[in-house]
Formats: C-alpha cells, structure tokens, sequence
C-alpha cells in the first residue's frame, strides 16, 4: 500500500481517541473551557449516561461571533502562542484539540453570547457551518449529542450508562473540589444530583460527599519555599476499603501521580493497614515553570523538575496535619512488638508495592483452604461428635472443643460469615432473610454515585433483610435491618457493601456471590465480641448446616483441628 496523507475526517477521529474516550471526557473537555473562560457559575446536563446528550453552560466570557467557527477547528487556542508558553501554562486547556475533537465524534452546537449579542454555530462530522444569530446566554452553551455515532467500534466499548454516568458524576466531582468558589449544577435524566453553591473547600468535601465528612477532616498547610500544600485529609473514620476519594491536584488541576500519592500513604503508614485507603484532597501549588503538563492529551500526567523533593513536602505536609492522632496512640518499641508490619520484608503472597496498599491475592488462600478442608472432612475422624458442654471462647475470638482425637477450634468471625453468605445466597432465589424494625428511622445520605450503586442493588439489600425508602435526591430512611446484624452498625454495613461490591465482583463467580460475601463480611460478629454460650452452640450448629463449614467466602479456613498427636509432640510426649 502506497504512502499517502491521512485525510483531515481520519485525522480527527484519531486525535479523539486520545481525547475522547467516554462521555465523562467530553464532560472534562467543556467544563475546563469554562472555567478558563472565567465561569462563576457551570451547569452540565447529561441524558442516558452522556450518550445521547452532554450539555455545558456556563456564565464566562463567551467566544466573539467571527471566533466560534475557528474554536471548533484543531489547534485553535486563545491560550497559548509560542513555544516558550508550553512552559509556563496557567490554564487548564492549551493544546486546541478539545472542541476539534468533540465534534469529530459526535453532534455538536455551540451558543455563546459577548457584549449581549449571540450566535450559534452547528457541527456535524466535523465541519462546521456558519455562525447564525441566536438567542444569547450569558456566556457559553455547548450541546453535544449523539456521541461516537459515528464510530460505532467506539460506542461499543462504552460501559453501561449507570457507570459512564458514575464517571461523569466523579469528574463533577473533582472540579467541584479544585473550584470550591464556583456554582456547579449536575442534571442527569431530568433529576437534580448535584447543585452546589460557592463555597469554603471544607463545606464543599461535605456537600459532594456526606456531611460526616466534615466533621471528620484535618486541614494540611506547609509552606516550604516556593512550594506550598494545602487542603484536608481524613482522620481514621474516613479511611476506606477501595481507592476513588483521593485527590491530588497541582495548580488547581487534577492529576494522577503514584509518587505523590505514595506520599500521602506513607504519612499514614502507622495509622492504616494494607488493602485501606484514605481519604485526602490535597492541592499543590509550586512555580508553573517547574512542571510540564504538555505530557499527554488528557493532561492528567505531568512530569516535575524535582519531584523526589515534592514527595518530602507533600509527606510533611500530611504528617503534620496528622499528629493530633498519631499522638495519641502508644510508641511500642521494636522489642515490644518485634517488628513493625510496614518495616517487614513482605511475605510470598503480598505486594512489595508501597503506592496502594494491595491486599495479597484471595486465589492462593482459597486453594490452601479447600485443600484443608477436604482433609479435615475426608478423615478418618470426621464423624466426631463436637463436645457442646465443654466448649468456651477463647480471647473473644475463638472456640475451642475438644473431640476424640483432640482439640477443634472455629474461628467465630469466620464461621458467622460462612452461615450469612450461604443465607444470604438462598434467599435471594427464595424468601427474604428476617428483619428487625428500627425503633427510630434512621436517614443515610450518600454522594451520587455511591446512591446509584445502592439503587443497583436495592432489591438484593431487601432480600438480605434491610428496608429502606427513597428520602429526598441522594438519601434513604432505614426502616429495619436483617435480625443478624447489631443495631448501630446498618450505616457502617451499608458503606462497607458499596466500597466493596466493585471490587468483590472481579474475585466471585456471579453478583449475586459477590453481593452476598459483601454482606457477610460486615454482617457477621467480630473478633472482640463477646459470646454466650448459647450463642456459640447456635452458631456452630449452623455452621455444620451449611454446604461448605471449612472456609469462608474468601478462603480463609474457618477450623482447625489439633490432634492428640501433634499436642504430645508438642509436649514431647513422644
């Protein structure tokens, strides 16, 4: 095949693709330009997920008539216009490329209006008529529809429209947080989600979050020489079981950096375990000359002349920030406690990774305990009575009975979880699990896209026992919860569910596994709560009920049997 030009359609569609890559990029192109334009006041508004309608409208400055058909067109920027200004970028947007390829891919029409005189100007693949004279916003609305109508390989791989509109709602969510002085408005399918008034950056994490929040935040101020970092982290209670409420963000501009992000972790290292992440919204200010932004399309990546010192900084930063905590916990000596969990080599299964805290893998677990449990079971022993009478808790985590041929000990924690996800289970193909009614209703509120998985996988919360009603945008009135679980605790449950029903799904065979395993796990008792002895005799009764007694949902074991044997070896009887 010959070499030749790509034409200027094909050109754009492959600029796009770097640009482009889902509605929440289109969300993330409009919303910078308005802000650049010096908009007070945004408005977004999205049909079914962004696909079939995006509309931005904001109160800036607006683009002059003889202007709006060269701002659709590639590498047209007010922004920039030499090379040196590559170095010294003040703006959010600078390369030309965003309108240029919104509307390869899609149908766009812009309305702006300057000095209170206003014109539209209408894209349709990718070349753009004239601008006509229409009735003025105050400043710029630009309508995108029918996205990748035109590339239809691309609009296959578009997620379902509850999560492109989840992405959309986080990015809202970023720029609500870099912008905390401005108005922005989200409307998704008619319904209001968010509508956020200017405000102080603490209000604003409350507003876009949940009001606990607020409480629940430290603010983090260092200044060292030209640089300075500024914003809040979360105390304990706001550490969570998933990533996606960090945010990191240089010159008002949202970025992702490991280095950086390792840094904020490593502050927390004595306070957090691995596979737990906190919350933080921290913005960094330095010299715009220090740092290249012009890295890629979506500028999410920079690059730092000095980012070893910037990693030191941002640590102090939240080290200060933390101490009224790490005060208050004991300093154990090396020698009390041997060694500290983060100071240790990692063992086989773990991530030597310091930059998020992954948990080690549940396959190797699940294997050694499934091979366990089938020798436990398939022994010779198998059929030994468990001895009620004389059984006790040990440490208020373990029960301990003697058999025949030794000592059986269940750990309760585990066992719980086992009988409530086999429940579980069950009842969502049958009847639901007992609830208990709350005396006094209870109301949660949750950020917009925590509120749309809980829509998601309401029917499966009823069947587990909880009832809840909807009570106002974003919030619930609990009415009662499953008879299994401690009152107080349906908050914690529910927001435990949500951060981990994503993550749950990639490591069970079905939703409703994963669902269910949620459940159990923070439904079930805890190590540390005390039990009767009624209620650890019912509780092992139904643990030998149900289908497999010798792991949990995540593999852990959930007995282990000591011999005679092994106990005189140990007391070298032998």
């Amino acid at each position: 095949m010959p070499i030749k030009p790509l034409t200027e359609d094909l050109r754009n569609k492959i600029a796009a693709g770097e640009v482009v890559e889902r509605p929440a990029s289109v969300v993330k192109e409009l919303v910078e330009n308005s802000l650049d334009a010096g908009a007070n006041q945004i408005s977004i508004v999205v049909e079914q997920g962004g696909e079939t309608l995006i509309q931005v409208t904001d109160d800036g400055s607006g683009i002059p008539q003889e202007e709006m058909t060269l701002a659709v067109q590639r590498y047209t920027t007010s922004k920039i216009n030499k090379a040196n200004d590559l170095f010294d970028i003040q703006t959010l947007g600078f390369r030309g490329e965003g309108l240029a390829s919104i509307a390869a891919v899609a149908e766009l029409e812009m309305v702006s209006c300057v000095n209170g005189e206003g014109h539209s100007v209408k894209v349709a693949d990718g070349i753009a008529g004239e601008p006509e004279p229409a009735a003025g916003v105050k400043g710029t609305q630009v309508t995108i529809r029918n996205l990748f109508y035109n590339t239809p390989a691309r609009k296959k791989f578009l997620k379902k429209q509850r999560t492109e509109f989840r992405k959309i709602v986080d990015m809202v969510r970023r720029f609500s947080l870099m912008y905390p002085e401005n108005g922005f408005k989200l409307v998704s399918d008619n319904r209001s989600i968010l509508d956020l008034k200017p405000e102080s950056l603490e209000d604003r994490i409350a507003a876009v979050t949940d009001p606990l929040y607020k409480e629940n935040v430290l603010p983090v101020s260092l200044a060292k020489g030209d640089y300075l970092v500024t914003g809040f982290v979360g105390n304990l209670t706001l550490v969570r079981k998933k990533p996606g409420e960090q945010y990191l963000f240089l010159n008002r501009r949202f970025i992702q950096n490991r280095m950086l992000n390792s840094a904020v972790y490593n502050a927390f290292k004595s306070l957090v375990a691995r596979g737990e992440f906190p919350f933080f919204v921290i913005n960094l200010s330095l010299p715009f000359d220090q740092v290249d932004v012009n890295v890629h399309p979506m500028k999410t990546e920079v690059r730092f002349k000095d980012e070893w010192r910037i990693y030191h900084v941002v640590k102090s930063a939240v080290e200060q920030a933390l101490e009224p905590i790490l005060s208050t916990i004991p300093d154990f000596s090396q020698q009390e406690r041997g060694f500290d969990f983060f100071d240790r080599p990692p063992a086989e299964n773990e991530s030597q990774s310091s930059i998020g805290f992954q948990p080690p893998s549940e396959p190797p677990k699940l294997d050694r305990a499934k091979s366990y449990a089938t020798n436990l079971a398939g022994g010779e022993d198998q059929e030994e009575a468990f001895d009620f009478e004389s059984m006790w808790q040990v440490h208020k985590k373990y029960i301990v009975s003697q058999i025949q041929s030794g000592l059986v000990i269940i750990d309760q924690h585990v066992a719980h979880e086992r009988v409530l996800y086999e429940e579980a289970l069950t009842a969502f193909d049958g009847d639901a699990l007992a609830a208990q009614t709350l005396l006094f209703p209870e109301v949660q509120e949750f950020s917009p896209d925590d509120y749309s998985v809980l829509l998601e996988i309401l029917p499966y919360l009823e069947k587990m026992g909880f009832r809840m009603k909807e009570f106002g945008e974003t919030a619930v009135m609990m009415e009662a919860i499953p008879s299994e679980m401690a009152w107080g605790a349906e908050r914690a449950v529910i927001r435990e569910m949500l951060d981990n029903y994503q993550e749950y799904q990639k490591k069970y065979a079905s939703f409703q596994e994963a669902l269910a395993a949620s459940f159990a796990c923070h439904a079930a008792v805890k190590a540390g709560d005390q039990l009767t002895h009624e209620e650890m005799s019912a509780l092992v009764n139904r643990l030998f009920g149900t289908k497999h007694p010798y792991y949990c949902p995540h593999g852990r074991p959930v007995i282990i049997q000591l011999s005679l044997d092994e106990l005189d070896h140990r007391f070298e009887r032998t």
